[in-house]
């Protein structure tokens, strides 16, 4: 495979499986960014280093060890029983994210587009199961496709909304609180960056087969780059609107609605897609594992566990988002210390046996 086109499907599902709901929604930036102000620009910063050097190491050890799965690389990093635990923890984080998505998609349909929330979950239901159905490569392709369109438009309003808006336009106020401990910008960044790359990781493995160890490195970290620019533009986009879009459950579509109303319907599209792109990260990381786990054909598990979820899809999304969303990120700190830990002090004993031979080399 072309080195370039590697480093694209790398960089597609990155950003697939993070810009989700919560990303595309506004509510992600503002609650770990846009509260600290002036603060929560240098948080986007250290969150756009963190997603790059942290998907630069994972691709790096996923082809030092060879291993194209999750499950396999988290028994590397954790020892088997630790890492069999930490796996069942996942998977069961990976089927309630499959019913959060689906809900969120139902909540789209009835509060923005004013049809039956059902209506949502059906169409989301049969959109993830057309898009998975024949595996890896339908997880690759819809990414591919959707990522695309999604990061275009992402890019196209936020820009506007940053420096294309008239001042005029703009209804917002000048100040605003920052929470009480400005230091926090840094932990906020820190959680923030945790509880998505979980879902991350799951994703990105799977690019192990198809990508060399150079370009899966390159692509990855590119790929965590293009996260932190859109984080800040985001973040750059909703200030302005402080602090009026706290009250908001989806900030970035009442900020859309006062560019015109065709472009708050284009950002509708732009987080369904997020929504879509989320839920078939979730649900072919659970139907991998409960495949391989009972012995069945994937399209079979991908059928069992996408059917298991609608009946929690019913729930309210805000009530699923806050039971869910801090436990991954419970997960994903301890995801990203292995992952440090184990994977950086392998690489930095490779630097070092490399600069040690250059040295006896020159020595000669």
């Amino acid at each position: 495979m072309l080195p370039g086109k590697a480093r694209f499907m790398l960089v597609s599902g990155y950003l697939g499986a993070v810009i989700g709901a919560g990303f595309a929604s506004g509510q992600e930036i503002v609650q770990f960014f846009v509260v600290y102000g002036g603060f929560g620009l240098k948080g986007c910063i250290l969150a756009g280093a963190l997603f790059a050097i942290l998907g630069g190491v994972l691709l790096s050890g996923a082809h030092r060890h060879k291993k194209s799965n999750y499950q396999n690389l988290l028994q590397t990093w954790l020892g088997v029983r630790a890492g069999a635990i930490f796996d069942i923890l996942l998977a069961l984080f990976l089927f309630l994210g499959i019913s959060t998505m689906l809900s969120a998609s139902g909540a789209v349909f009835y509060e923005h587009l004013y049809l039956p929330k059902g209506l949502g979950v059906f169409i989301s239901y049969s959109v993830v199961m057309l898009l998975l159905f024949i595996g890896k490569k339908g997880l690759i392709a819809s990414y591919n496709i959707l990522v695309p369109i999604k990061i275009v438009l992402l890019l196209i309003i936020s820009s506007y909304l940053c420096w294309g808006m008239p001042h005029k336009e703009v209804v917002s106020f000048t100040a605003f609180g920052v929470p009480a401990g400005q230091a926090r910008w840094a932990l906020s960044a820190i959680l923030y960056v945790a509880y998505n790359f979980t879902l991350a990781m799951v994703v990105l493995t799977e690019y192990q087969t198809v990508t060399s160890r150079r370009d899966g490195v390159i692509g990855a970290m590119w790929g965590g780059l293009i996260l932190g620019v859109l984080v800040i533009l985001n973040y750059m986009a909703l200030t302005r609107f402080m602090p009026t879009v706290i009250h908001y459950q989806v900030p970035m579509l009442y900020i859309s609605g006062q560019i015109s109303p065709l472009a708050k319907n284009i950002y509708t599209l732009v987080l369904w897609i997020g929504i879509i792109t989320t839920a078939i990260a979730n649900a072919y990381g659970i139907t991998q594992r409960v495949a391989h786990f009972m012995k069945i054909r994937f399209q079979l598990g991908l059928v069992v566990c996408m059917t298991l979820a609608l009946p929690l899809s019913m729930l309210s999304f805000s009530q699923l988002v806050g039971t869910i969303y801090p436990l991954f990120g419970l997960l994903g700190i301890i995801l990203m210390l292995s992952l440090l830990l184990k994977e950086g002090k392998d690489i930095v004993g490779e630097i070092y046996y490399n600069i040690e031979q250059l040295y006896r080399t020159r020595r000669r």
